[in-house]
Formats: C-alpha cells, structure tokens, sequence
C-alpha cells in the first residue's frame, strides 16, 4: 500500500504562490504556501489539485504536515473525495498497554490501589483484547457501554475461565465516581458530559478530541499523543521530517487488516515509545492538573 506524504513549500517561488502550482515529486506533494494564512478558496484550489494526483496514482492513504491537520477546508475536500489522513488514532487504541504503562511510571500509579474504566459502545477485536490485558493487571475494571447485552459474554468468559469480576455499567451517576483513570474510546463528548465523573481521574480518549467542562474537575484530560522518532529516514525518502507527527508515519507504516496479536508484534519490531501524552492545553506531565 502507498502512502503519500503531503506539506507546504516553506519558499515558494512568486509563480508557484500566483498559480497555485502542486508538485508531485515520486511519493511526495508538496504545495505553494501556508494553508494556515491563505483564504478558502485558495485553500479549496489547492485541495482539489491535491486530489486530482492522489486520484491519477490511485493513492488513497496520505500523511499530512502538521499545519495541514489545522487546515479544516483542506481536510474536508480529501475527506469527501474519500481519501483517508493519518492522524494516529488507529494506532492510538493498540498503544493503550503502553500508554497505562507510561502512566504508572511517571505519575506512581499502583495497579493495586486503582480502578479503571472502559467507555465503549462497540466490540472489536482490539476491545476485547485491552479488556483481557487490563482485567489481569486491575483488581477493578468497569465497562461503561450503552450496549450492556454486548459485554455480557465477555464479562462470562473472564469469570468463568480466569476468576476475573468486571463491571458493566451505563449508570450516568455512579459508574465513573471512582475511578481513577479513564479509557474513552468512542463516547462523544455530549455523552460522557452527563456522566458524573471523579475530579482527579485522568481521562485519555483514543477516538476524538474530548473537552471536559464539568466545573469540579481538576484531572488529566488526555486527547492526543507523540511518538519518539525511531524512523530511518533515508529508507522513507523524507527530508522535511520536523513537518509531520512521528504518530502519523509510523500509523501510515502499519495500517492494515491484521489481528491483534500482528499489530502489537510489528510495534515491538519498530521500537515504538510514547514520548508525550497530550492534553487540551499542550503537553501533559501526568504530575500536573488542568
């Protein structure tokens, strides 16, 4: 599968900017300006001509600069010509181990003393297996899920082949209150706002960026991730690589139908650290409250 990698001509000659011209130089599109600064209909333009290569190299798959994923006009126009951005969130949701792990280290968290909850309306193969990795290491784990009948199964089979209790739950005012972290991987955020929810917990969502209002909480809110830069870049041909999120390079080089267990595999293979956790004011040192 080919990936493209697409980002702004730091200095654009006067006829490039005038004419909007695109280059396309072997895996690479490279456009005249900053979308950031430029007006709609520039930033329209440029979309559609983007598109027009994508779809005459028959590429469907791209990783956008890190100023292109603030550019909304640009993204819809890939988005409704069905081109897929890489953004991380598919790699997101395999991370999770890792990501409880960086938690544990750098804000002392000790598996014994807490609990932790899973919001989730959908059962896919990646759900099933954090659910099993989480209840072997958590005395309390709580499936907070709209779907209860889904989960029955699941909670069953953790029970009667392991010894393993969960919890599952869609109880607005209850089923939050104590734990302290918090694994949303597909509530929107006017749902999970009518939840009551622990005002120390630290909450990470894996599926979008999740503001929460709630006066009385002080925790983490979680909505993004870095990786740190293991790439060879001469084998990936990027010269610009300060341009992009590592997140979106590494998600573009292992995007694929695979089971769970080959995913995880080809992250140990790579060497794949979190280097930063992300919140909805910067950088988050999980030590710190927002």
């Amino acid at each position: 599968m080919q990936n493209y990698f697409i980002y702004e001509n730091d200095k654009p000659s006067r006829l490039q900017y005038m004419f909007n011209i695109v280059q396309n130089v072997e895996n690479k599109i490279i456009i005249p300006s900053d979308l950031n600064v430029d007006k709609v209909d520039k930033k329209i333009k440029i979309a559609e001509k983007v598109v027009k290569i994508l779809k005459k190299s028959q590429v469907q798959n791209v990783v956008i600069s890190k100023i292109l994923h603030e550019s909304e006009e640009f993204k819809n126009i890939l988005f409704q010509n069905d081109i897929n951005i890489f953004d991380g969130r598919w790699l997101f949701t395999y991370l999770l181990n890792d990501i409880i792990k960086y938690l544990e280290k750098e804000n002392n968290i000790k598996e014994e003393d807490t609990e932790i909850a899973i919001m989730t309306n959908f059962v896919t193969d990646v759900i099933i297996q954090n659910i099993l990795d989480l209840s072997k290491k958590f005395k309390r784990l709580n499936i907070i899920t709209n779907h209860i009948e889904y989960f029955r199964r699941i909670e069953e089979d953790l029970y009667n082949n392991l010894g393993i209790m969960i919890t599952i739950s869609n109880n607005k005012k209850k089923s939050l209150l104590k734990s302290n972290i918090i694994l949303n991987m597909d509530f929107p955020q006017e749902l999970i706002q009518k939840f009551n929810i622990n005002e120390n917990a630290i909450i990470i969502n894996f599926d979008d960026d999740i503001k929460i209002t709630k006066k009385r909480f002080n925790g983490i809110n979680i909505i993004n991730y870095e990786l740190e830069n293991n790439l060879n870049m001469k084998e990936l041909g990027i010269n610009n690589i300060e341009k992009f999120y590592i997140r979106d390079i590494y998600e573009a080089m292992l995007y694929k139908k695979s089971s769970y267990k080959n995913i995880i595999k080809a992250i140990d293979d790579l060497h794949i650290n979190i280097k930063e956790l992300i919140g909805n004011h910067g950088k988050v040192f999980v030590n710190r409250r927002y």
